[in-house]
């Protein structure tokens, strides 16, 4: 038990000092940091990146923007021929460069070799019932021959029996001129069935003729439909499948092009072969810029898969008749339909290629030119921000006219200046909040 004498370490209430001066230190530590970030946040100094540009000297260019794609100036399409049941065997492949006869396309010609085979044996049987029927007909008309000499006999002879009468008796004179006349009938009669037999044999030889003709026409069409069984290039080129309408595609994406194995009908066009050696591109005008546009402009085209070159053309079409373009609504969209042949080729040039077009409207050579970004206005007046080393100066300027992408500086600047993109209090601004 312990003795009433004894006092405790620690009383009670009372805080511990070692503890005190720890959180004393920690407090101040972080007023310290907070007030230090504070000072640098709100009162330090910030690099800030601003887009500038120099004021140059180019011409000034008023153009027409759009869009295209590259298309020949002359295609040949290869469509299936008049033939019933075609399917195709062989199909070249496509985009392949190809030279003029090459096979582009082969259908199956098995049904045709038939039809050939079982047409002419139509013909040699036609020819050979026409041989028949003539080795017949002779032997007829040898026995019509036969028969009129025999009666021809029989009315010599009964005239001769009657010049007889007057030997004979009355009765008996009689008799012979009677069998003269009955002779006679019997000759007429043997005539008459000679040109009867004429007439049946010229008809039954103009019947077998007949047949023998349409026999004939049938093989030459069985021939020429043979003859049709491959489609060759007419012209060296490149190949280009076209879609099969009739194709049952997935739904949602685009009609399949024409593949080995697909039944064709008459007059399917099945493949283009492109003239790559004329091209141009085709244009859609927006209304605004229609009546902008003259023939014999120079058009400026970039082709999307060629970034390298850039190709020139004049305009030699401009449709007088707006296309409706319906996306949505009940006012539909108005484009003018355009074309401009190319002046410079390219092997790499291929049609269906999408590429952009700058039509040039109007030429002011050596202008001095800002970007139109650059300029801004301050009291209702063109002004810009001019870089002086790393700071940046409101001018006022004069300017003249505008495009798209540049302004025409009159006075206010020189060559070589570099001005602002932006307002430097704006980047400013911007580059605090990603603080």
């Amino acid at each position: 038990m312990p003795s009433k004498d004894l006092k405790p370490k620690t009383r009670l209430g009372k805080s511990n000092p070692r503890r005190v001066k720890i959180i004393t230190w920690i407090v101040g530590l972080a007023l310290c940091g907070g007030g230090l970030f504070a000072a640098y946040r709100y009162t330090g100094t910030t690099e800030v990146e601003v887009a500038v540009a120099r004021v140059r000297r180019a011409d000034f260019i008023i153009s027409v923007r759009t869009r295209g794609d590259i298309r020949s100036a002359r295609s040949t399409i290869l469509k299936a021929p008049s033939v019933p049941g075609l399917r195709i065997v062989h199909l070249a492949d496509n985009g392949r460069p190809i030279k003029k006869g090459e096979v582009v396309v082969e259908f199956d010609a098995v049904q045709q070799e038939s039809n050939v085979i079982s047409r002419t044996t139509a013909v040699r049987a036609a020819d050979g019932d026409i041989e028949q029927t003539k080795a017949t007909q002779v032997m007829s008309d040898d026995a019509d021959v036969m028969s009129k000499m025999g009666s021809e006999y029989d009315v010599e002879r009964a005239k001769l029996d009657a010049s007889k009468a007057e030997v004979l008796s009355a009765i008996d004179g009689e008799k012979n001129r009677i069998a003269v006349g009955v002779t006679e009938g019997a000759l007429q009669q043997v005539k008459a069935t000679i040109n009867a037999h004429q007439v049946g044999n010229q008809a039954d030889l103009d019947r077998l003729d007949q047949r023998k003709i349409k026999a004939v026409k049938d093989l030459d069409l069985a021939r020429s439909y043979l003859g049709t069984m491959q489609l060759r290039a007419p012209t060296d080129g490149l190949v280009n499948v076209l879609p099969n309408f009739r194709s049952q595609g997935t739904f949602g994406q685009s009609t399949p092009p024409f593949k080995e194995g697909d039944n064709v009908w008459t007059g399917a066009e099945i493949a283009e072969i492109p003239d790559l050696s004329q091209m141009y591109i085709n244009l859609n005008l927006e209304e605004v810029d229609r009546g902008k546009l003259q023939m014999g402009q120079v058009v400026h085209v970039r082709v999307d898969a060629i970034p390298d070159k850039e190709f020139l053309g004049d305009i030699d079409f401009i449709s007088p008749i707006a296309n409706l373009v319906y996306k949505g609504g009940s006012t539909p969209e108005k484009t003018f339909p355009a074309r401009a042949t190319l002046k410079n080729m390219d092997d790499r040039l291929r049609p269906g290629m999408s590429s952009s077009a700058e039509i040039i409207i109007e030429r002011e050579p050596d202008r001095l030119l800002i970007p139109a970004r650059s300029s801004f206005d301050k009291d209702g007046k063109p002004a810009v921000y001019v870089q002086i080393g790393k700071n940046f100066v409101v001018r006022p300027i004069q300017v003249g006219r505008r495009n798209d992408d540049d302004i025409i500086v009159t006075g206010g600047l020189k060559e070589g200046e570099i001005v602002t993109l932006e307002s430097p209090a704006d980047a400013a601004k911007r580059a605090k909040k990603k603080l």
